[in-house]
């Protein structure tokens, strides 16, 4: 019997011996690749954490004790470790297996996080109320975080709370970089620091990359490491950074070496105090696919072939595509035009304009509030900057959008990839709240573009914007077909015309799906116009003067309907009559993006029913 066969849940790894760890940790790989290749997932991540997991869940007793994950993608092997290998086959399929952690799921995934740099605060929080219960001598928190999550601010809050208080804490930095050898050795078995030129280097070289583009706090804390401020025994101790935060630091050791991370975290565990153990893992470990692979080592896949990794599927032309086309077009004719990420290059088209343009490429790590406020000092400086991120991060950077950028108008163009439904990642990575966030945001204009070719107009519209910010959405995908105008009333694109009855407004890419319902609603005799107003906040007045022609206006969008491009058109138009369809303001489960609208009724025939019934309900 396979190895893996046996383990149902962290109890039965307790008895197993090093040839058996060993083993476990092989088959889980061939496990994962076979099983994400059916599905798609965060390959890469998973591959390299397994013996970390394995030992994590060795040393520590959960549920009872906290294992804290920060960006949670990373956790497939907790998953199958903990009981849910059988589910696999469901993961990211609608009704099934989750991508990241989930309360509802099992009892030993404490917090549902799949945005970075979060789970140190969670663990501090955990760690004050079980202090305060008495339960802090009984019951133990890990949190393990990325190297690149210590890129993010709020890491660092949190370690500036947790170094104060003397609650015990293990915090595993899971360093998957790849320039670092997997192998360390005895010294660090031992939990003693580095004393070789080369360790101290290559500690040094990581502190210097991680802590450079972490805000305020890190340019201090890299010289104070390169003992600027310290004495020649300081220079060469790598753990210095830390302990002068009042965190004891342990490492680097190989992270996949189960029995020295088990030792070491068993030693972690004895201090009262917060402790880091540094591990050094490789990103797709054991697949050579992914090993080889020089983009991302296979962060994320969708279908693959598991012999040789290549997609399944013919690709196809997407949104981000087309924008990052556009972007370096922009950008070869207008020099002021720069580009900001918060450490996805790739996933936001940013790669190939860094390509072209790399002095005028800023990645500046997990750190969407800086890039925004730090986009605002480059408008300032007489550059128009693009700040291109998924629309479900812009949440963290509200505030920098609000008082940085909008107070000051500055011109700043946001892009939101991936805004409105994702789907098959889950609840929190819909982008379904960026327009309500972005309603009332004084002298912001949103675009939302319904094809390529309206999106590299309204990018170069928004970059000809000298006054204030604005934002440019559009999903996750395949791009689909050019939806030609009509004709444009103002600022409004005409796509069908059959009367003056009712007037649908189609938001972005939910256009074509506005058209298609407009032909059932004529097919039933209704009189029905359809446009897409291109700029969608605030509401223009060319959209509220076209539709005060109508006698009942609906707005079709992908975003919250309580509070999006219906609600303004409804305040606008008051008392007139405007039927909002989007989608609840509930957090969505994962599934299809089809599905999801389906189930939401942001289908043609959905569309068309509630129209239906609405002209019902006035008489008609």
């Amino acid at each position: 019997m396979a190895v893996i066969d046996g383990v149902n849940g962290p109890a039965d790894l307790a008895d197993l011996s090093s040839e058996d760890l060993t083993q476990l940790a092989a088959e889980i790989r061939q496990f994962l690749v076979q099983s994400v290749a059916r599905t798609g997932g965060h390959l890469g991540p998973n591959l390299g954490v397994v013996e970390l997991t394995i030992a994590l869940h060795r040393v520590f007793d959960s549920p009872r004790d906290a294992i804290l994950w920060d960006t949670g993608h990373q956790t497939y092997v907790h998953k199958i470790l903990t009981g849910r290998r059988g589910d696999f086959s469901t993961l990211r399929q609608p009704g099934g297996l989750s991508g990241y952690p989930s309360r509802a799921e099992s009892p030993h995934d404490w917090i549902e996080n799949s945005h970075a740099s979060t789970a140190l605060s969670y663990a501090d929080g955990l760690a004050k109320a079980w202090q305060l219960s008495g339960e802090s001598s009984q019951r133990r928190i890990v949190a393990v975080v990325g190297d690149g999550s210590l890129t993010g601010g709020m890491a660092w809050e949190a370690l500036n709370n947790i170094a104060t208080a003397d609650r015990p804490m293990v915090i595993v930095v899971n360093d998957n970089e790849r320039s670092y050898g997997p192998t360390i050795g005895g010294v660090a078995h031992h939990l003693a620091t580095l004393r070789t030129t080369q360790g101290y280097e290559k500690f040094l070289g990581w502190g210097r990359r991680a802590l450079n583009r972490t805000p305020v706090l890190g340019r201090p804390m890299y010289e104070a490491l390169h003992g600027v401020k310290k004495g020649v025994k300081d220079i060469v101790t790598p753990q210095g950074m830390f302990e002068d935060l009042g965190i004891k630091y342990v490492g680097p050791i190989d992270g996949h070496d189960v029995e020295l991370v088990e030792s070491t975290l068993r030693q972690a565990t004895r201090y009262p105090g917060p402790v880091i153990v540094h591990c050094i893992t490789q990103k797709g470990r054991g697949y050579a696919p992914a090993e080889t692979d020089e983009a991302d080592r296979f962060h994320g896949v969708g279908v693959i072939d598991p012999e040789t990794g290549r997609p399944t599927a013919a690709p196809t032309r997407t949104w981000t595509q087309v924008f990052s086309e556009s972007l370096i077009a922009e950008a070869s004719r207008r020099p002021d035009v720069v580009a900001i990420t918060a450490a996805m290059p790739g996933p936001t088209g940013l790669s190939d304009f860094a390509a072209v343009h790399p002095d005028r490429c800023f990645d500046v790590g997990i750190a969407e509030q800086h890039a925004v406020t730090s986009a605002a000092g480059l408008a300032m400086g007489g550059r128009h900057p693009v700040v291109a991120v998924y629309a479900t991060f812009l949440n963290r950077a509200y505030d920098q959008v609000l008082l940085d950028v909008a107070l000051h108008g500055l011109p700043v163009t946001i892009v939101l990839d991936r805004a409105g439904v994702t789907g098959d990642d889950g609840a929190s990575h819909n982008g379904m709240w960026d327009l309500p966030l972005l309603a009332g945001v004084p002298g912001l204009a949103v675009a939302a573009p319904r094809d390529g070719v309206t999106l590299q107009s309204e990018l170069s519209e928004a970059l000809d914007v000298d006054d204030g910010p604005t934002v440019l959405r559009f999903p996750k995908g395949t791009l689909p077909d050019e939806l030609p105008a009509l004709r444009r009333s103002g600022s409004v694109d005409v796509l069908a015309e059959w009367g003056n009855e009712v007037l649908i407004i189609g938001v972005g890419a939910m256009a074509p799906v506005a058209v298609d319902a407009g032909h059932l609603l004529k097919d039933e005799g209704v009189q029905v116009t359809v446009v897409d107003p291109r700029w969608v906040l605030p509401v223009s007045e060319s959209l509220v003067d076209l539709a005060r022609d109508f006698r009942l206006a609906v707005c079709v969008e992908d975003g919250n309907r309580r509070a999006g491009v219906g609600a303004a058109l409804a305040e606008a138009l008051a008392p007139g009559p405007v039927v909002a369809l989007g989608l609840r303001p509930e957090f969505l489960t994962q599934g299809r993006r089809a599905d999801i609208l389906a189930e939401q009724g942001l289908t043609p025939e959905g569309i068309a029913e509630s129209v239906s019934k609405t002209l019902v309900a006035f008489g008609t």
